[in-house]
Order: structure tokens, then C-alpha cells, then sequence
């Protein structure tokens, strides 16, 4: 028996670190365009359901598509009733993932581990190396799901096994909260769903209890991102509530049929492995095809009943640095560390709903960046002040250089801090002062460019938590697509200009200003990746070119002149 636990535990948790894999090679590669793609598909319900649909089935996980989307519905960038589209496109494209990852030939296998090996190994484009470790997941996924069928198989012909399933038979409410309380404990429900659904291929599920079991999956599912999301504003925690509305009431309605009816459910499969993931796929299309046009209905209804729990209170309280940790190098360092973090983090919860105000204001929203920046700036003053009091102490070389880039990353923080502050919420106050609103096309240039920034503060946190050399390489690479996605945005401005539209003359020097501040936000912001890719080697000393020795000295009082004025 202690064998057979062995066997299935590691299983298992092969199974959820494949699955992860595979989300985070799609999340590396591909996460602005999935994001952009996310944002831009409200024209219709079912463009919306759709692009969840497909991000679900790129990352594997329903759960990392909503917590994309409370993002956008945080920043105004997405509307509640929008967003429970994405959300029920996104379940049945998790749904549609585990059938795909069911089915497979026999030579798929070491095709994949041979083609995702060589492109992660060999490949220089991050995108071709994350597509690599998909390849590897997927191949992961499919041994995991192997290894679970071998683990299994002798319980078949076990006594206990048999008067175990046959009670979860008999009680398919047991059934149902197993099934949910695995599909949140590994929390992703198309890992547990394929357990179960390996359980039943291998015979130790009946049908009745393996489709109990995916039903108690689906509510677990969707309780994972309501309860990541509970400190985040009445916005966010809308759509998966409503989602959860949906998708748990829908499961729990379709137990009581199981219960009371017992369908037969024979027609969904020949064999009994199928019978149940095509259960679990026909229950999210349902969902989907029935929810969809109660969505405005029922994000309302939810929206009356929740609380701003978080009162639009964008402050902490803020531990004071240890000034007694100062005569301990290391462990100052790693406070002033951890002081940087929450600047960071602060700084990223200015900016989030900052673009909102511009097309609505929020007197508590501008109250709480407002707060946010005091605190910014409080921390900013207090870290100085202690890394300057760490100096004076006997420092190592190393300690010393840690020093002063913590210093710097604090200061263009602060810096970002006040862009959001006084910069992005003086033009979004103009704009209600003076009744002005861009043009279609300017707003959507704004928003992309927005939810860009957003998406690369959250990839600086990760890098100020990882020191990971190939985050913040990744982060510096983002850096440079904003530059260039900047020159375009203002080639397109200047487009819309030249031809005439009144909505884009009279908001042309704020459309412009908005997107410089973003940018220099975004400047601020990647700098935290700065000292680590210049340790990683990553970084020249110098982008400027040496000119060559026998080259005139072209235009140089020119430039002396720019440089002094």
C-alpha cells in the first residue's frame, strides 16, 4: 500500500508540475499577446467567450485566464459582464484541453520530448525556447497520465477498492466533494479532471462516481481565483463570483440530476473513460451556450451584494526597517529589500486603476493613489536613510554595490510614483474638468499601451522576489518593445491628426503625455532589472558606439549645446 501512495503521490504531482509547465512556457512567450487579444475581444459575447476559450486552451489553466481578467476589470479596461464571458469561454476551453491531452498516438511522445528539448536548448528566441518547454510539458503531461494508469492498475481486482467505489457510487454527494476539494488542494482543475478521468480508463471509478467527481472539479475550480482575488477591489471579485455562480450553481444542479435521475450516460462514449470527460465537456458548453446571455443579469445581482472590502484603500501599514538589523550586514540588506518589494508593490496598485479615471474619475480611487504615494514616498525617504546609515558600517565590496542599487531601484521608484501621482492623475482630472474624451481609436491605443505597463510592473515584481537573471532579461526585453510600440503609437496619433478628427486635436498634447508618462513609468519600473543583468553579464558597459579613430568628430558642438540647454 505504501508503495502504490508512492506511486500515485509522484504521479500526481508530476502531472501538476506539467501542467504549470506548460503555462508558464505559453506565459513567457506569448502573455502580452494572449493579454492584448483578451482585452480587444468585446465586441461580441461570443468574440469574448471565444478568446477565453482559446487563452484557457494555451495555458491550461481557466484559473490564470481570470485572474488576467480581474486585472482588467480593476484597471476599466473590461467591462464585469465581459469579463464572465471570458470566464465561461475559458471554462470550456479547459474542458476542450483535457480532451486534447487524452488523445495521442503512440509515437507523440518522444517526438515531443526530442523537438522541445532541442528547441529550448539550442533556440536563441525566447518565444522559440518557451515553445520548447511547452513541447516538454505536454510530453510530461502524457507520462504522468501513464504513470497514474500503471499505478492503478492492480488495484482493479482489490476487495477494499471495490467496496470503496461501489460507496461513492451509492453516494455521488461524497463523490462530489472529493472531487472539489482535490481540484482546489492542486489547485487546477484539468489536473484533477484527468485523475479522475485516468481512474476511470483504469477501472477503479465507476462512471456515475468518476462524473461526480468532475462536477465536485468544476465548483473547486472555480473557487481557486475568488479566493486569490479577496483582497482585491469589488470590480475583480465580480466577474469570478459570478463565474462561480454559474459554473458551482450549474454543478450542483446537475449532481442533484445525477442523484435523483440517474441518467444514463452511455451516449457520450463507447468506452466509460470517455463517457466521463465527454460529460465534463458537454456541462461547460451547456454552461456556456446558457450563460452567456445572462451574463449583464448576473454580474449585476452579484455586484449589489459584495462590499468593498477593501475600503479603495491602496495603504498598508508599513513595518519600520529594523534600525537594530544594522549591525547585521546580510540581514539589513534583506530588509531594505523587502522595503523595496512594497514600494514596488505600491507603486503597482497606483497603476492599475489609473487610466480609469480618465474616462470616469473616482474621487476615492484618486484619494487612495494619493495615499499610496505618501506611503511611497515615506518608504523612499526611510530606505535611504537606512542603507546610508548601513554604509557607514564595514561593508563588503559585494554589500556595498548591493547597497546602491537598492538606493536606485527605490529612487526610480519614487519617481514612478509620482509619474502616476501627479502626472497621470492631473491629465485624467483635465479631461473630466474640460468634458474632453479621445477618439475611439486613441482610447484603444491607450488601453493596449496601459495594460503593456501593467503586465511588465507585475514582471518587475517577480524580478525584485526571484533575482532571476532570465526574468529580468525578460523584463529588459519588454522594456525595448515598449520603446519601439511608443514610436508607433505616436506615428498613428500623428495619422488620426492629419486627418481632421475633432476628438483627436482637441485631446492630441494629453494622448501624447499620457504615453510618455506610461513610458517613463515603465522606464522606472525595468530599471529593477538593471543591476541583475549586469551581473548575469547580460548588459555592454556602454550602448553608446566608439567612433572610429580616424572619424571626424561629427556635429559635436551641436550636441554639447542640446546637452547643456
Amino acid at each position: 500500500m505504501m508503495l502504490f501512495l508512492l506511486h500515485l503521490a509522484g504521479a500526481a504531482a508530476l502531472l501538476i508540475w506539467s501542467v504549470r509547465l506548460i503555462r508558464t512556457g505559453v506565459e513567457r512567450a506569448f502573455l502580452p499577446q494572449l493579454r492584448l487579444a483578451l482585452r480587444r475581444s468585446e465586441r461580441s459575447r461570443v468574440l469574448t467567450a471565444g478568446s477565453g476559450l482559446l487563452a484557457a486552451i494555451l495555458l491550461q489553466s481557466s484559473t490564470a485566464v481570470a485572474l488576467i481578467v480581474a486585472g482588467f476589470t480593476i484597471s476599466g479596461g473590461l467591462a464585469a459582464a465581459g469579463g464572465l464571458a471570458i470566464l465561461l469561454g475559458a471554462d470550456l476551453g479547459s474542458a476542450i484541453a483535457a480532451q486534447i491531452l487524452l488523445v495521442r498516438a503512440d509515437w507523440i511522445e518522444p517526438l515531443l520530448f526530442l523537438a522541445g528539448t532541442l528547441m529550448f536548448l539550442r533556440a536563441r528566441r525566447r518565444a522559440v525556447r518557451q515553445t520548447g518547454r511547452v513541447l516538454i510539458g505536454l510530453a510530461l503531461v502524457f507520462v504522468s497520465l501513464d504513470m497514474i494508469q500503471l499505478a492503478t492498475e492492480p488495484l482493479k481486482d482489490s476487495p477494499v477498492v471495490a467496496t470503496l467505489v461501489g460507496y461513492l457510487e451509492g453516494d455521488a454527494v461524497s463523490a462530489f466533494v472529493i472531487g472539489g476539494v482535490l481540484a482546489y488542494a492542486v489547485h487546477s482543475s484539468l489536473a484533477a479532471v484527468l485523475m479522475f478521468v485516468t481512474f476511470v480508463a483504469a477501472g477503479v471509478l465507476s462512471v456515475s462516481a468518476g462524473a461526480a467527481m468532475v462536477l465536485g472539479a468544476n465548483l473547486g475550480g472555480a473557487m481557486i481565483p475568488v479566493i486569490l482575488t479577496l483582497s482585491m477591489p469589488v470590480a475583480a471579485r465580480r466577474v469570478v463570483m459570478s463565474n462561480l455562480v454559474l459554473r458551482g450553481g450549474g454543478a450542483i444542479l446537475l449532481l442533484a440530476a445525477l442523484v435523483f435521475l440517474q441518467p444514463d450516460l452511455s451516449p457520450l462514449g463507447a468506452a466509460e473513460y470517455r463517457q466521463v470527460i465527454n460529460f465534463h465537456l458537454a456541462f461547460n458548453a451547456v454552461l456556456l451556450v446558457l450563460g452567456l446571455p445572462l451574463t449583464g443579469m448576473v454580474t449585476r445581482a452579484v455586484g449589489g451584494a459584495l462590499r468593498d472590502g477593501t475600503g479603495g484603500d491602496l495603504t498598508a501599514p508599513i513595518p519600520a526597517l529594523d534600525q537594530g538589523a544594522l549591525d547585521q550586514p546580510e540581514r539589513a540588506l534583506a530588509a531594505a529589500g523587502r522595503e523595496t518589494l512594497r514600494m514596488a508593490e505600491r507603486v503597482a496598485a497606483m497603476l492599475v486603476p489609473a487610466l480609469a479615471l480618465y474616462r470616469e474619475w473616482d474621487d476615492d480611487v484618486a484619494d487612495a493613489i494619493r495615499l499610496a504615494e505618501d506611503d511611497v514616498d515615506r518608504m523612499h525617504f526611510q530606505s535611504k536613510l537606512f542603507l546610508a546609515r548601513l554604509q557607514e558600517r564595514d561593508l563588503s565590496e559585494d554589500q556595498r554595490r548591493r547597497a546602491m542599487d537598492l538606493v536606485s531601484v527605490a529612487n526610480n521608484l519614487e519617481d514612478a510614483g509620482d509619474r502616476i501621482s501627479t502626472d497621470l492623475m492631473g491629465m485624467a482630472r483635465r479631461m473630466r474638468t474640460e468634458g474632453l474624451s479621445f477618439s475611439k481609436d486613441g482610447w484603444r491605443d491607450l488601453e493596449d499601451f496601459h495594460d503593456l505597463v501593467v503586465a511588465n510592473a507585475q514582471l518587475a515584481l517577480d524580478v525584485l522576489m526571484s533575482d532571476d537573471a532570465d526574468v529580468a532579461r525578460q523584463l529588459l526585453e519588454q522594456k525595448d518593445r515598449v520603446r519601439q510600440i511608443e514610436r508607433d503609437l505616436q506615428e498613428r496619433h500623428l495619422e488620426r491628426l492629419r486627418q481632421g478628427g475633432s476628438e483627436t486635436l482637441e485631446t492630441s498634447n494629453l494622448h501624447q503625455e499620457t504615453i510618455r508618462a506610461l513610458k517613463l513609468v515603465n522606464t522606472a519600473l525595468c530599471f529593477i532589472a538593471y543591476p541583475i543583468a549586469e551581473e548575469a553579464g547580460d548588459l555592454l558597459s556602454s550602448r553608446i558606439a566608439r567612433p572610429q579613430a580616424d572619424a571626424p568628430p561629427k556635429d559635436r558642438p551641436r550636441r554639447k549645446r542640446k546637452a547643456e540647454a
